[in-house]
């Protein structure tokens, strides 16, 4: 494990701090006045999914945390429990709160293969690609001339997740959308 200065909790980053583990979400230095410089980081316990916004100043430091990843296949979801295989042997299932993984669950497909972190043993939570495509299971019909309201509308995925998406898409369309951000990128041509 590296040690990392204030300086260096950059978003992306997986960190030790109070013992407890987390992904910085966020960071900004900034400089109150002549005072000494902070990093402001927004930071997500890996471990309850809770965000928080926590000021490292010059003297501190961190541990970067040692993760560890492997890939796992995504069977389903219920009753607040997400359960994933091994892609290998579809007997070696297990089971992750979905309350961990409640910001990916709605763009996680039945059967696909995602990253599962792991550290000291412990499951942590997914990592899911930036772009993904989805078909579009429900899209109201445009209205011609409904523009006030920028030229969107609210579409359903065919994981149920909903995204606003531009007048043009309708229901079997394919569309690629932002992960992290659950944000429409563009329409998928079909082959």
């Amino acid at each position: 494990m590296a040690t990392l200065t204030y300086s260096e909790i950059t978003p992306g980053k997986v960190i030790t701090f109070d013992g407890n583990i987390y992904l910085v979400l966020k960071s900004h230095v900034m400089r109150k006045d002549m005072g000494k410089p902070s990093n402001q980081t927004k930071l997500r316990n890996l471990k309850n999914g809770k965000v928080s916004e926590i000021a490292f100043h010059a003297a501190e430091k961190v541990e970067e945390a040692d993760v560890e990843s492997r890939e796992v296949k995504f069977l389903y979801a219920n009753r607040g429990e997400a359960w994933f295989c091994d892609p290998t042997d579809p007997k070696d299932r297990f089971k992750l709160l979905t309350e961990v993984i409640e910001d990916q669950l709605p763009y996680m497909k039945a059967n696909m293969l995602v990253e599962m972190r792991t550290w000291e043993g412990e499951l942590l939570g997914v990592h899911l690609p930036i772009k993904m495509d989805f078909v579009i299971k429900d899209a109201p019909p445009a209205i011609k001339g409904n523009t006030v309201s920028g030229g969107s509308k609210q579409a359903t995925l065919e994981t149920g997740a909903v995204v606003s998406v531009p007048l043009f898409i309708n229901p079997g369309d394919t569309i690629r959308v932002n992960t992290e951000t659950g944000e429409y990128v563009e329409r998928v041509e079909k082959a």
